[in-house]
C-alpha cells in the first residue's frame, strides 16, 4: 500500500476527511504515515504483517503498565495509534527504560510462544507453543533459518543447536517480550520513555530482550539499576540471542550483516 492509500484509510477509520498527510521516517519493514483531519486530529498510521495482531501487542504491552501508544483504529491493511510524545533523547532515559522492560516483563505466561506467528518483511517469525525454552529457541528462532544460509554458517548454526540445552535455561519464567526492542523501537520525551512501538511479541525468557537492547546499543549503568542485575553466565547466553536478529538482518538485508553472525558464533564458542 502506497503512502497516499494508507493516509485515506487511517482517515476512513476515524471517520474523518484527510487534511494532509506526511511520510514518518524509520520504518525498514513497513509504511509509515502521520495523518492531519480536517477537524484538527493527528494520528499516525502504519501498515504491516497483521495490524491487528500488532494491535494486540500494544495493548498487552499497555495492560502491563509500561508505556505504549493508544490504539485508535485497526483494520486488516492499517494500524491507527495516537501520537506519542519524542524528542529522540534516547541517551536520557535509559532508567526510564529498565522500569519500562521490568513492567513488562513481569507479565508471565505459562508456555513459551504466542497464539499466532507474525512477521519480519518477508521473514516469518514462528511462534508455535512450547513448555521447554531450548527446544523453543532452537526450532523457532535459529533451525528456522538454516535452509537459507550459506553452507559454512549453515553448519555451525547447526551445531550450535544441539548444543543449546547445555547453554539456555530449560523452563526460565516466560516473561512477556517486545521482542524487537532496539533502541529505533523506544519513543523517549523529557529523559523518560514515551512509547515502545513496532512489538513482535510473545512470551519467552526476558533477556532476549535485554540481548537485542545491546545489538545496536549499549545499555548504560541507570537502565541495569533500574532493572536489575543478569543471573551469571548471561554474556553467552545474550550471544545466542542476538543471534537470532543477526540472522533475520542477514535474510533481509543481505551479506553485509555476515559478519555480525559469525561475530556472535564465534563468542558462543561454534
Amino acid at each position: 500500500m502506497n503512502a497516499a492509500s494508507l493516509a485515506r484509510s487511517g482517515a476512513a477509520l476515524l471517520g474523518g476527511d484527510l487534511a494532509r498527510a506526511e511520510n514518518v521516517a524509520g520504518g525498514d519493514l513497513s509504511r509509515v504515515v502521520k495523518i492531519y483531519l480536517s477537524d484538527g486530529r493527528v494520528a499516525v498510521v502504519k501498515s504491516g504483517p497483521s495490524p491487528r495482531m500488532e494491535a494486540a501487542m500494544l495493548g498487552a504491552i499497555a495492560a502491563s503498565f509500561a508505556p505504549a501508544p493508544a490504539v485508535l483504529a485497526v483494520s486488516d491493511v492499517a494500524l491507527v495509534l495516537d501520537v506519542a510524545r519524542s524528542d529522540g533523547n534516547f541517551g536520557a532515559a535509559w532508567g526510564s527504560l529498565g522500569v519500562a522492560l521490568a513492567r513488562l516483563h513481569a507479565v508471565r505466561g505459562t508456555r513459551y510462544g504466542w497464539d499466532a506467528d507474525y512477521a519480519f518483511g518477508a521473514v516469518p517469525i514462528e511462534n508455535g507453543w512450547a513448555d521447554d525454552w531450548p527446544a523453543f529457541w532452537a526450532a523457532r528462532r535459529l533451525t528456522v533459518h538454516v535452509p537459507h544460509l550459506p553452507a559454512a554458517l549453515a553448519r555451525r548454526v547447526a551445531a550450535l543447536v544441539q548444543a543449546l540445552p547445555n547453554l539456555l535455561p530449560l523452563r526460565p519464567p516466560p516473561s512477556l517480550l517486545h521482542g524487537d526492542l532496539w533502541g529505533g523501537n523506544v519513543l523517549v520525551a523529557g529523559g523518560e520513555v514515551s512509547g515502545l512501538i513496532d512489538p513482535a511479541c510473545y512470551f519467552g525468557h526476558a533477556e532476549v530482550d535485554i540481548a537485542m537492547l545491546g545489538l545496536f546499543d549499549r545499555p548504560s549503568p541507570a537502565f541495569f539499576a533500574s532493572y536489575g542485575a543478569l543471573a551469571p553466565g548471561a554474556t553467552t547466553r545474550l550471544a545466542t540471542y542476538r543471534l537470532w536478529p543477526a540472522l533475520v538482518h542477514l535474510r533481509l538485508f543481505g551479506d553485509g550483516y555476515r559478519p555480525m553472525v559469525e561475530r556472535f558464533l564465534d563468542e558462543i564458542g561454534f
